[in-house]
């Protein structure tokens, strides 16, 4: 082999290993971040990989999938709040940005701006009984909300209200959706070449939050992303936000468990624009604070305890409840 053959395999080696590198720093579901935040680029396509390369070829780490047990241990010694959630009329509650981690884990009310947009979205076609989750690793029907389309028992032990509730939102729990992917940022949700369109129905260059709001019409969206911070991140989710209100869909916003940025600005970024648009937030964060290592799996901060994904898994059912039954009272 001559020294010309060998440079460039050393450099194609070289190459590979920096676009490995590079995707593992960018996804939620891969090791935790550098001190210096994350700075790549302007544009939606620059938060990610290659486009030649396809989501499903981006590393898979096995996430804990939280079993029946702890759901159930969960249910009747960790949660934090009880199942009944407090109404308040706007004028009661004051949001201060600054102090986030204080918020209550459940929204407390919905403001009269986000009922006259679910009552137009209903007016435009969109589904009272679908609603969409636009998440990360952490939002897979696996370990989020799928257990309540695939686990009668699960449905069983629950509470009247919440079983109701389940029944009026069949097939949303356990679905695919190009809107929730393992390493799913704001960029990629208005990026084409992120979504996958796993079973056809999306349309040529649709972005996965334009074929979700098309095809499925939710009346209500979970949005529960942010593990990745880039400078962008404020822009495409203020995008994200004003796509789903034009389209009569309520946005929840979902704080995130984890500080991989160090500075929590993700979280205090979400308080910003859930207190400008006037949005529920779910204050998942608050949720899992009493819990060992704060609700982070001891093996990996990029994935939660067991413990932590069942009480997700109930809380954002009671959250959906809440927001369901104020928007239809």
């Amino acid at each position: 082999m001559n020294k010309l053959t060998l440079t460039k395999e050393i450099g194609s080696s070289f190459s590979k290993l920096l676009l490995l590198v590079s995707i593992l720093l960018l996804t939620c579901c891969s090791p935790a971040m550098t001190e210096q935040p994350l700075r790549i680029s302007d544009t939606p396509e620059a938060n990610h990989f290659d486009a030649t390369e396809t989501p499903s070829q981006i590393v898979q780490t096995k996430i804990p999938t939280p079993t029946l047990e702890a759901t159930e241990t969960q249910n009747k010694e960790n949660t934090p709040t009880p199942t009944n959630i407090d109404v308040l009329t706007p004028e009661e509650v004051t949001r201060d940005p600054d102090m986030w981690k204080s918020w209550p884990v459940f929204p407390q009310f919905i403001s009269s701006e986000m009922r006259t947009v679910y009552q137009r979205g209903l007016e435009n076609g969109n589904y009272l009984y679908a609603f969409s989750i636009l998440g990360d690793c952490h939002s897979l029907p696996e370990v989020f909300l799928g257990i309540y389309d695939s686990d009668p028992n699960a449905v069983r032990n629950l509470d009247v209200n919440l079983q109701e509730t389940v029944e009026q939102f069949l097939g949303s729990f356990d679905r695919y959706s190009p809107t929730v992917v393992k390493g799913t940022t704001e960029g990629a949700l208005l990026w084409v070449a992120w979504n996958e369109n796993l079973e056809g129905y999306c349309q040529p260059n649709e972005t996965p939050i334009q074929c979700e709001i098309r095809y499925h019409k939710p009346s209500i969206a979970f949005i529960r992303i942010g593990t990745h911070w880039e400078a962008r991140n404020e822009a495409y989710l203020r995008q994200i936000i004003e796509m789903l209100i034009e389209n009569g869909t309520v946005p929840i916003l979902v704080t995130k468990p984890d500080n991989r940025e160090l500075d929590e600005r993700v979280n205090k970024n979400l308080a910003i624009l859930a207190v400008e648009y006037d949005l529920p937030v779910w204050n998942f964060w608050a949720s899992i604070q009493n819990l060992p290592n704060n609700g982070l799996s001891d093996e990996s901060e990029m994935y939660l305890s067991e413990t932590a994904y069942a009480i997700a898994q109930i809380d954002g059912l009671k959250v959906l409840d809440f927001v369901y039954r104020q928007l239809n009272p």
